[in-house]
């Protein structure tokens, strides 16, 4: 007698109703509500972090899109709008994988990324953004990523100034009222409200299936 391993699951439902198979996304799946309302209650740093609430994936793409939109001002550019919206959306695939902590992604190695990578692919298509990002944004959404953790490891998750530059590198400063407002954590349904309406604000600043830009800076 033969028995038939039944196939297992690849796709997950979610509360819009869509279907999403991570394997193979299609962008025609994927709702921004969606991605808010996970991002929102997935936590960074594990949920090792201080405060009454989870610090969220949601708040720091928030933060990172902030962080980049400043950085790149002080070289003196003017970040198209679809470069903003990239770096918001940076962490979009955390709302089906979860936050995975960068020791544990190295443990996992390619098959983790490579679900990661199709999965933005898909979401980049979805809101009007090239499949594969240039170089050159790819970069500035590392810096931008990499001096939000910076601010959440020694604000929140107890690292000391001199371990966070050496994993982190040098941070990239806001001022007192931008700390609170921006890692002090808020709750799941402020930070999907928060998100989504930055969101909201970056599509309101083009239409929103544009051809991406051939550079980053708006006219450049």
């Amino acid at each position: 007698m033969t028995f038939r391993t039944k196939p297992a699951r690849v796709w997950q439902r979610m509360l819009s109703g869509r279907r999403l198979d991570l394997l193979d996304p299609s962008p025609l799946d994927i709702e921004i509500e969606d991605i808010a309302h996970g991002l929102a209650r997935v936590a960074r740093w594990n949920g090792q972090t201080r405060g009454p609430h989870i610090y969220s994936v949601a708040q720091h793409s928030v933060l990172v899109e902030l962080i980049g939109r400043r950085q790149a001002g002080a070289r003196g550019v003017e970040l198209d709008r679809r470069w903003k919206l990239a770096m918001l959306l940076h962490d979009a695939p955390e709302y089906v994988v979860g936050d995975m902590i960068s020791p544990f992604k190295a443990v996992l190695g390619g098959n983790y990324r490579e679900v990661e990578e199709r999965l933005l692919s898909a979401i980049s298509l979805r809101f009007g953004l090239p499949a594969h990002w240039p170089a050159t944004l790819a970069k500035l959404v590392k810096s931008a990523d990499r001096a939000s953790a910076f601010l959440e490891a020694t604000r929140l998750a107890g690292f000391e100034l001199a371990e966070a530059k050496s994993f982190f590198g040098r941070p990239f400063p806001l001022d007192a009222g931008e700390e609170q407002a921006y890692l002090a954590p808020w709750s799941a349904d402020e930070a999907a409200s928060r998100f989504l309406s930055r969101f909201t604000e970056l599509i309101g600043e083009g239409p929103a299936g544009a051809a991406a830009p051939r550079a980053i800076a708006s006219g450049a």
